[in-house]
């Protein structure tokens, strides 16, 4: 079997390879990067003494991924992962546009052709902001948690959220690119017969991320705090209680496996997968774990809403579990050491990914 994953030499593309190669025998990977993302060069060689075959391109050519050899499934990790694009930094919403949804035409054109199934990386932020804002939520300690004793909106359980939340705009335009490239992804496969998996991740964190302050920010708040470089709580009284959940990239490998394993025809294609409500942090839970490893360092307090933000995001792992077994293997404390352990190793780090 020969897996395409457009991304490779990001975060999440190097490590699904790494993690794809060491669980399954006889399988051949192709990736193709850009390396416009500072820090993605550090990964390409790594990654062709593996035996993959990589290829300099960048998806939003339909000529580049024309020249590509046929594979059997493409895992598409290329796009603009922070939910800023577009607004503040991070480029302008016309290249967000052409970096997450306009390529991805491309993408599924080369799976046309070569009649090779999708496994699309969606989000979390497909959802509603406004209706995010408004769960029901109360204080634990230093942490927004679910109020389950109020009626919850569909979608929404103990077990966090779920696929039937509302996608009602606004939600952001990341979000829209990513929600439209879903639409546009099960279209394809029906209309060409080729299967699509997509699966909504929660935050995706672990050692070797380029993080930055509004994306990946596990990885970044851990390399901040040991650098004491300074660290802001925005928003939300500017007491870090906002609240995310968290998984590893070779734990969703596993999940993907399983999908590219399941030859069922029909039924949900749509899931939501993370690190649930055992693996879910504040800002200042995060912060507290720094402190306890690597000597106290007081984040400043910010009051001001930044746009888009949220505070409370745990995503619902029991259809992928019911469906293909999955739960998340690594928990969060595990991650935040790999991270720290990492980060201790790469002193510069952060100036590697571009801060």
């Amino acid at each position: 079997m020969k897996i395409l994953i457009t991304g490779i030499c990001g975060f999440v593309g190097s490590t699904l390879a790494r993690s794809l190669l060491a669980r399954s025998e006889g399988l051949q990977i192709l990736g193709i990067d850009n390396l416009m993302r500072p820090g993605a060069e550090t990964n390409r060689q790594a990654l062709k003494s593996l035996g993959v075959e990589f290829f300099h391109g960048d998806i939003r050519s339909a000529s580049d991924l024309a020249s590509l050899p046929a594979s059997d499934w493409i895992i598409d990790a290329a796009a603009n992962p922070s939910v800023l694009a577009g607004v503040a930094g991070g480029g302008s919403s016309r290249q967000l546009f052409e970096h997450n949804l306009a390529s991805l035409g491309n993408v599924l054109e080369y799976a046309k052709t070569h009649h090779a199934g999708v496994l699309l990386l969606s989000t979390s932020r497909v959802y509603s902001i406004p209706a995010l804002a408004s769960l029901p939520l109360h204080l634990a300690g230093d942490a927004f948690v679910l109020d389950d004793t109020q009626p919850l909106p569909a979608g929404v359980t103990p077990d966090g959220i779920g696929t039937e939340f509302s996608t009602a705009a606004p939600i952001s335009l990341y979000g829209a690119t990513k929600l439209a490239s879903e639409v546009m992804a099960l279209e394809y496969g029906a209309a060409f017969d080729f299967p699509v998996w997509i699966t909504r991740c929660g935050v995706l964190a672990g050692a070797g991320q380029f993080g930055t302050p509004d994306q990946g920010i596990f990885a970044y708040w851990i390399n901040a705090h040991l650098r004491r470089r300074p660290l802001r709580y925005i928003g939300f009284e500017g007491l870090g209680r906002q609240v995310r959940d968290a998984f590893h990239p070779s734990d969703l490998a596993t999940l993907l496996l399983a999908q590219i394993r399941t030859t069922r025809d029909g039924g949900q294609r749509i899931y939501t997968a993370g690190g649930g409500p055992r693996n879910a942090w504040s800002l200042a839970h995060l912060n507290a774990w720094c402190d306890a490893r690597s000597g106290v360092h007081t984040p400043a307090s910010d009051p001001r809403p930044r746009p888009y933000d949220i505070p409370w995001v745990v995503m619902n792992n029991t259809g992928v579990q019911g469906d293909f077994g999955w739960t998340p293997a690594m928990g969060l404390d595990t991650i935040a050491e790999e991270i720290a352990e990492h980060a201790e190793l790469h002193p510069h780090w952060l100036e590697l990914s571009g801060l």
